[in-house]
């Protein structure tokens, strides 16, 4: 069952930024992220109090603590995406988030079988992989002529991979019996800075209906990718579920694919292939 939650919020996630992507073409970045994590915000305030939970004040620091990091996180990888190559920016951010939670995890004491362990570096591989795009040869000349300069948009793309790697240590934290409270709390800190942006920066949230109905959609799949990964993460371990939750690249590419009509090139269509293996290897050697 845990590892249908995390599988499952992988694709959640994965969803959720396609149609962010979407939407970034005729509307911009801030706006777009301020109104779908309001949208997911709004959703669980209103639902949450039907849901059981009891959250000390510790719950509800963790889960502010995700709303920072994760707050954060979002708006670096937001810029790294508008300056840099997406199929650049994209698995560094995914691998950083989901070594750091590995790697604190196993520091921690946590020792994965031989087979979760195949698993979790080959999920990590695939990430890599499903992110590539083939490059032509002048992109490859201006690349080996940059040296040793990072592309455009990779630091902000690490720090940015840093950060929601410490948003998913944050909210693994939380107590089962808390409930959704520190997603709740998590989102109300990420949506108060995104705000803040909007204000400072005057941005404009007008957009036409169909982009907003998008935006409120990309919100309330978030919401949901964030609720099956934090059951997840109470019920299973760590670095299993990070590293199944984030494979959402996989689901990013395939959306494109069946929904834009993008090929999948042979490092992607390879990519896949490592993640569904990797699945396997780790519910096998879970078993």
């Amino acid at each position: 069952m845990v590892y249908l939650l995390a599988i499952a919020s992988a694709v959640f996630y994965g969803a959720a930024d396609f149609a962010g992507g979407l939407t970034t073409r005729r509307a911009g970045t801030i706006p777009v992220v301020f109104l779908s994590q309001a949208s997911g915000m709004v959703l669980l305030a209103l639902i949450l109090p039907f849901l059981p939970g009891a959250p000390t004040r510790m719950d509800l620091v963790w889960g502010a603590a995700a709303g920072i990091t994760g707050g954060i996180g979002v708006a670096l990888l937001y810029r790294a995406l508008a300056i840099g190559v997406m199929a650049v920016v994209a698995p560094t951010t995914a691998v950083c988030a989901v070594t750091i939670p590995v790697l604190v995890s196993i520091l921690l004491g946590e020792r994965p079988v031989p087979l979760v362990a195949a698993g979790i570096l080959l999920g990590i591989w695939s990430i890599v992989l499903v992110s590539r795009q083939d490059t032509g040869p002048l992109s490859q000349r201006e690349h080996r002529l940059s040296g040793r300069r990072l592309p455009a948009g990779v630091g902000l793309a690490l720090i940015s991979g840093i950060a929601i790697g410490f948003f998913f240590l944050s909210l693994a934290q939380t107590r089962s019996e808390a409930g959704m409270w520190p997603i709740l709390a998590a989102r109300l800190i990420s949506t108060t800075l995104f705000g803040v942006l909007v204000v400072t920066r005057k941005e404009s949230l007008r957009m036409p209906k169909s982009v907003l109905a998008l935006v409120v959609l990309s919100g309330t799949v978030d919401m949901l990718a964030n609720a099956l990964y934090l059951e997840a993460a109470r019920q299973g371990s760590l670095s299993v579920v990070v590293t199944l939750s984030s494979l959402y690249p996989a689901s990013t590419v395939l959306l494109a694919r069946l929904m834009l009509g993008e090929r999948l090139n042979g490092w992607q269509v390879t990519g896949v292939g490592c993640a569904l293996a990797a699945i396997l290897l780790i519910v096998s050697g879970g078993q």
